[in-house]
């Protein structure tokens, strides 16, 4: 599968992320949706999957994990090992104690079946605002507490 570079998030930062619209173009080009799903490995991914797979591409142990997200330490683990369902603001706590980019964090959030960060929202775009950043989530709560807005709750 080629890959191309897409530039994300500030200065010299950069994923490897199949464009979108070449991907839309080979979709329609497909013999069949299922074809090209399985080309490009794209299947349904469920939290607890993709929350495993970031730990191990990062080298980051769950046990840490859970404790920079602030969560209940039963609570975290059950929801590494799918047990659980997550809130959204739980996502986004476990997000930055993973420290995930906006594309990581919007994975996340569709992979527990919340909505994605939204910029025209107003505590969405502060909180997209401080992970293109690079804020931790202690930082994050003192701008959304700042402007007014519910904090993460960690």
């Amino acid at each position: 599968m080629p890959t191309w570079q897409m530039a994300h998030g500030g200065e010299g930062a950069s994923v490897d992320e199949p464009l979108t619209e070449e991907l839309l173009h080979e979709l329609l080009e497909a013999p069949s949706p299922v074809a090209f799903t399985e080309a490009h490995g794209i299947a349904h991914r469920d939290l607890a999957e993709y929350l495993n797979q970031l730990l191990d591409e990062k080298g980051l142990k769950r046990s840490d994990v859970v404790r920079a997200a602030g969560l209940n330490e039963t609570f975290g683990y059950q929801i590494f090992k799918g047990q659980r369902k997550a809130s959204r603001d739980k996502v986004l706590q476990l997000a930055f104690a993973l420290g995930c980019n906006l594309i990581e964090t919007n994975r996340l959030l569709k992979a527990a079946g919340v909505n994605e960060l939204y910029c025209k929202d107003r505590r969405d775009a502060i909180i997209l605002f401080c992970i293109d950043r690079g804020l931790g989530l202690q930082r994050t709560d003192e701008e959304l507490y700042r402007f007014g807005e519910e904090t993460l709750g960690a």
